[in-house]
């Protein structure tokens, strides 16, 4: 799921902004869910191509926003209560998700129906 976040460096977000906003998106929408541990800053910031600064920022942000909670050699785990989202904000974020696989399957070299494909056997697989 982490591997759906982007940076665009030529935005004028700055990049702590864009990590923080998208993940305070999938947490207000309940793609990750409480309890769920997010990735070492290190291990994002490595694999996003950043400072381990600027992941550090984001978090930092979050856990103000209460909504991810971090504990010395606990990491740092989506808050037990985020707020919920209303249908359009639902929406906006699926969009942004689909576009992101989207680009992600082209990148791999999938046609239509092998990306859709894949999202109705993950669709298939998650209960709901």
């Amino acid at each position: 799921m982490i591997g759906r976040l982007t940076v665009d460096t030529t935005d004028p977000v700055p990049p702590y902004e864009q990590i923080r906003r998208q993940l305070a998106d999938l947490i207000r929408h309940g793609v990750l869910t409480p309890g769920t541990r997010l990735p070492p800053l290190r291990q994002l910031a490595s694999d996003l191509g950043l400072a381990a600064g600027t992941v550090a920022r984001a978090y930092r942000e979050l856990e103000s926003a209460a909504l991810v909670t971090s504990r010395r050699g606990g990491g740092t785990r989506v808050a037990e209560a985020p707020a919920s989202s209303t249908p359009a904000e639902r929406d906006e974020l699926l969009a942004i998700s689909a576009a992101g696989y989207v680009a992600a399957a082209r990148r791999l070299g999938a046609d239509d129906d092998t990306l859709l494909a894949a999202v109705r056997r993950a669709a298939r697989a998650e209960p709901g």
